[in-house]
């Protein structure tokens, strides 16, 4: 035991084999290269993750920025919706009255009163229409189309004379759509071959 501590102290002294354990030849340092490296590519890792995240949230509040944008865009352009399916139902009775009126109001009736009522509901019903245009609310023309479920509703068959059967026949109730979207179903009479 004497002995290791004389070899040692003699190591230290004449300076052979001194590692880079020894204090006072070369500065301690806490890290070695290889933790050095480790931690950098830890480091690497967190970062590059990080950075996947910001830019996975970025593209997430994008989302959300433009979803929110068109629900404000579409709550704008329909937001008239019911108020409109209310205002077809009124432009339905001044459509009915006009026609009852234009019965009575025939050549053969000399009653100049009819033909002013006829010529008044008439302009309205053309101010009503354009009004309509102009704020998007558009009356369908499905006579002599294909019956679409999602415009129109099958309230009777009609035989089909000179028509190809599944075209729309008749009318019996106007539809409307706001800015392209049905706000009001169409009740159509379907063509269909005749059963003899």
């Amino acid at each position: 035991s004497p002995c290791v501590f004389s070899t040692a102290a003699q190591q230290r002294s004449t300076g052979d084999e001194c590692g880079p354990e020894d204090p006072r030849d070369e500065p301690k340092h806490p890290l070695s290269d290889c933790a050095l490296q480790h931690k950098a590519i830890k480091l690497e890792e967190q970062v590059r993750d990080l950075t996947e995240r910001y830019r996975k949230a970025l593209a997430d509040s994008e989302n959300v920025r433009r979803r929110t944008q068109k629900f404000v865009e579409d709550a704008k352009l329909f937001g008239i919706q019911s108020f409109c399916r209310d205002l077809v139902e009124v432009a339905d009775i001044l459509e009915k009255t006009a026609e009852s009126v234009a019965e009575e109001a025939e050549p053969s009736n000399p009653n100049p009163t009819l033909k002013k009522i006829y010529e008044g509901l008439s302009l309205i019903e053309a101010k009503l229409q354009s009004v309509f245009a102009k704020h998007g609310l558009q009356k369908m023309n499905p006579v002599g189309g294909k019956y679409d479920p999602y415009d129109h509703e099958i309230v009777c068959h009609v035989p089909a004379e000179g028509m190809q059967p599944g075209t729309i026949a008749l009318v019996t109730q106007d539809g409307y759509k706001l800015h392209g979207r049905t706000i009001r179903h169409a009740l159509v009479g379907v063509a269909v071959e005749s059963q003899e």
